[in-house]
């Protein structure tokens, strides 16, 4: 932020160049929009905001078909994404003293369009700036974070932040819900369900994320941010879901090989195999998902020294190579 004076006739005036901040996100269903909505409503009127919207060439179906769905994964998981529209140029004529990257995850990896920008020579927007990752999902972030982090090592940007908002129902029930909204259209609640995705109060909630921001820019402190922000639950995690996604991710990078051996998205060949795909993982989580619980569990209590060294570490902004 830019303190500038004036002096006249004896007259001291001191004034503030409202500092500018780019808000850059990718979003299906909208939820994440408004998230970053409730952000920055508390300091709208404080700073410049500019929005920019990351947006497929060809979007994605909502609801998505089954096939349509769970064909994205290998190519999601390899970091091989379908192309996005060219970035509006007028957000590159202008210095943000900060950018606010909002993105999802699919298949605990970086959904393809956030994979596609970050891949893509509009990242570029990022060289040398501050940037904190605002992540809207279910429950499974870690791996996904992760390669967001490699991605803005690359381009030299200066991560800063991280704030995570989770479904906090338990995981079968929000397994459902998402289930009901990913391939029906519906997030209201229904029979013995909850509403689909985040909580509608952790939304509103997370407009207090947004005075910690402005206090931190003004003060031009940022390096303290992300420990300001995890004070004020920026970033909750369980140190089960670190077991879960080592498991995870392993399990998508062999199906991931497997399909793609028959070709590409949407060819016919691979179609057998996708379904296959979907069917074991649905049985493990519906059916193996207890036992799996119950050994992460043990797994937990066994190795609960290093597990806590990954909670820690995955709370924080460093990056190291080959964490999961």
């Amino acid at each position: 932020m830019l303190i500038c004076t004036l002096q006249s006739f004896n007259l001291h005036t001191v004034y503030y160049v409202k500092p500018k901040i780019l808000v850059l996100y990718y979003t299906q269903t909208g939820q994440l929009r408004q998230i970053l909505d409730s952000i920055t409503s508390s300091i709208a009127d404080k700073v410049d905001i500019d929005y920019a919207v990351i947006e497929p060439e060809n979007p994605y179906p909502f609801p998505w078909t089954a096939v349509q769905f769970f064909d994205t994964m290998p190519e999601t998981v390899v970091h091989l994404p379908a192309p996005i529209k060219p970035l509006h140029a007028g957000v590159f004529s202008k210095n943000y003293d900060l950018i606010i990257f909002g993105y999802q995850p699919w298949f605990l990896n970086p959904s393809q369009p956030t994979t596609a920008f970050l891949k893509s020579e509009y990242a570029k927007i990022f060289k040398d700036k501050p940037v904190i990752t605002v992540v809207g999902c279910r429950n499974m972030w870690l791996h996904a974070q992760e390669k967001v982090k490699e991605y803005l090592n690359n381009v030299q940007a200066h991560l800063v932040g991280n704030i995570v908002l989770t479904d906090n129902n338990p995981n079968l029930v929000s397994l459902l819900t998402v289930i009901r909204w990913s391939f029906k259209g519906q997030k209201a609640a229904s029979g013995l369900l909850p509403a689909a995705g985040v909580q509608d109060a952790d939304i509103n909630n997370a407009q207090r994320f947004g005075n910690i921001i402005y206090k931190h820019l003004r003060e031009n402190n940022l390096i303290d941010l992300q420990r300001e922000l995890l004070l004020q639950g920026g970033v909750l995690l369980k140190p089960g879901l670190v077991i879960l996604e080592q498991r995870g991710i392993k399990n998508f990078r062999f199906w991931a090989k497997f399909i793609r051996e028959k070709g590409g998205p949407g060819n016919p060949e691979r179609v057998k195999r996708v379904l296959m795909f979907k069917n074991l993982l649905l049985v493990a989580i519906f059916i193996l998902s207890p036992v799996s619980s119950l050994t992460a569990l043990i797994k937990q209590v066994a190795k609960r020294h290093t597990l806590q060294k990954d909670v820690d570490y995955f709370k924080q902004l460093q990056y190291e190579k080959g964490r999961l």
